[in-house]
């Protein structure tokens, strides 16, 4: 029996663990695993209003059911220092804080040398950590915004800050490479952590360059920009780095895939949005639409998505099925993921991640007070 239930999709068993007692012992056992649930990333949005937090909503989608779930709003994650790494959120000021997705717990750390906003996170797990508990996450923060009182403050060059869970301590280390200009934030700047580096990438200039987590150094600044391309993102995807972003050439504006090495940096494009999908995520015509277009990835799936609000922030997703050196990366699907469930409130900031969950988180959201639920 637990071998049949360990093949069902999240939403499927979840019901299923109403049928009976014996069902439910089962599925909620700590000992219990879904196949499912960590070979499929989700994809989470979350809406901040910024003058009502009664407008706060919160999403996640199932790949595997092609269901969304409406999760309850976390009070503590709901204000415009929010932001997300690696299957947590976190709050960057007045206080350094964070918690795994769809959890309730909620860990504060000392406080960060230099408060600032809306940085680049990156979470890890290091080999030099000597704690009792070796799944303690260790944290590098780069770049952000500290503000003077209303204004942004241009001037100051933020050193990267990297969280020692043994010592509940922030180590400084050397700031972004002065290429980048101060005043970077995550709303200009990409990352992805891939094989024990940071790379922080310009999501319009396409500077590039990686921090090493172990020395502490930063590679030379290079330009990663295939020809044609407008914008794009860096992506951490199993075992590639994946960039991603609008190209543009005589026949038009398409959104491609590219295959980075990250020994070299060289590019090789794998793949095409068909251009059906890509322009039903828009309802105009005008020259700067694809602006809005946002996009995030983990594992095998990449999520590219309209964060506009007056399309309901309609998304699509790529798998990328097979990996061959040949083809420069593999062979993708693409389809469209369902509309968001009604109603859908209009957003002033939207915060989007891929994690993979797991079973006995969602039942724990289930079990509280306001509990998640699935729509089709």
């Amino acid at each position: 029996m637990e071998r049949i239930l360990s093949l069902l999709p999240i939403p499927t068993l979840i019901r299923a663990s109403t049928v009976c007692k014996l069902w439910y012992s089962i599925i909620s056992s700590s000992t219990f695993s879904s196949s499912s649930s960590s070979l499929h990333p989700w994809f989470f949005l979350h809406g901040l209003h910024n003058t009502s937090s009664k407008n706060h909503q919160s999403f996640a989608f199932d790949p595997i059911s092609n269901l969304w779930f409406r999760l309850p709003s976390n009070a503590s994650f709901s204000n415009n220092n929010t932001t997300s790494a690696a299957g947590f959120l976190f709050t960057t000021a007045p206080t350094f804080s964070f918690s795994p997705v769809l959890s309730r717990h909620i860990s504060t750390t000392s406080p960060l040398h230099y408060s600032r906003h809306n940085p680049l996170l990156g979470v890890f797990y290091s080999s030099h950590n000597h704690s009792h508990n070796h799944n303690r996450p260790s944290f590098i923060v780069v770049g952000g915004v500290r503000f003077i009182g209303n204004l942004v403050d241009i001037e100051d060059r933020l050193a990267v800050e990297m969280y020692n869970p043994d010592l509940d301590s922030w180590d400084i280390c050397p700031p972004l490479p002065s290429d980048f200009p101060t005043g970077f934030s995550s709303s200009s700047l990409s990352s992805a952590l891939f094989k024990g580096r940071f790379y922080v990438f310009g999501i319009n200039s396409s500077f590039v360059s990686s921090f090493d987590l172990e020395s502490h150094v930063w590679s030379n600044v290079q330009t990663l920009r295939p020809p044609g391309v407008s914008f794009s993102f860096l992506i951490s995807c199993k075992d590639r780095l994946v960039l991603a972003g609008i190209c543009n050439s005589q026949a038009g504006s398409s959104f491609n895939l590219w295959r980075i090495d990250e020994k070299t940096m060289e590019f090789s494009e794998f793949a095409i949005m068909p251009q059906d999908l890509l322009y039903s995520l828009f309802d105009s015509d005008e020259d700067d639409k694809f602006a809005c277009l946002k996009c995030v990835g983990l594992g095998d799936l990449i999520y590219v998505f309209n964060e506009d609000y007056h399309k309901r922030y309609p998304a699509c997703v790529c798998e990328i099925t097979t990996t061959t050196q040949q083809s420069g990366g593999g062979k993708c699907k693409w389809r469209r993921v369902p509309q968001l469930p009604s109603p859908v409130n209009k957003f002033h900031q939207v915060i989007s991640f891929c994690s993979t969950v797991s079973l006995h988180s969602i039942l724990r959201v289930r079990g509280g007070d306001a509990g998640a639920e699935a729509y089709v």
